[in-house]
């Protein structure tokens, strides 16, 4: 396989798992569930840096992605006993839930309800009796719109 068509397809996957991680960190509200979320997003972005690296023929950017899993596994045992100690505290892990922990100058963040849709109710054809020929309009007669 040559290596460009390599890097090509490492850097594919590395982006869709960047995107994966953005939609869910940007669309989910669970603690645990974005946290994962952000560690998929920083996946993504170590296979990148992985892919340059072998690209390069230079170890530089897997000594990094080492260093950058090491400080990540830190992160996640702090990262897992906040949000322990916050489900201890509030009993959920909805990030709404936890307005008290927000900076004195800024407002609650509050939810908006969304307008109910009007839903019209479905005008169905009728059909006439047996033996009748239905009434047609005399344009419908003339001019066809379509053949």
């Amino acid at each position: 396989m040559d290596e460009l068509t390599l890097l090509q397809n490492y850097l594919v996957v590395g982006a869709i798992l960047f995107s994966l991680g953005l939609v869910g960190v940007l669309t989910r509200r669970n603690m645990i569930v974005m946290f994962l979320a952000v560690e998929m997003m920083l996946q993504g972005v170590s296979i990148s840096l992985v892919a340059w690296s072998r690209f390069h023929n230079d170890w530089g950017g897997q000594i990094l992605v080492i260093f950058t899993l090491t400080v990540a596994a830190c992160q996640a045992a702090i990262a897992l006993v906040l949000v322990l100690m916050l489900f201890h505290r509030s009993g959920r892990l909805d990030i709404a839930a936890w307005q008290h922990l927000r900076e004195a100058s800024h407002s609650a963040f509050v939810d908006q309800e969304l307008p109910e849709a009007e839903v019209e109710e479905p005008h169905w054809p009728e059909l006439t009796p047996a033996g009748v020929t239905p009434e047609s309009p005399v344009e419908d007669l003339v001019h066809r719109t379509h053949v």
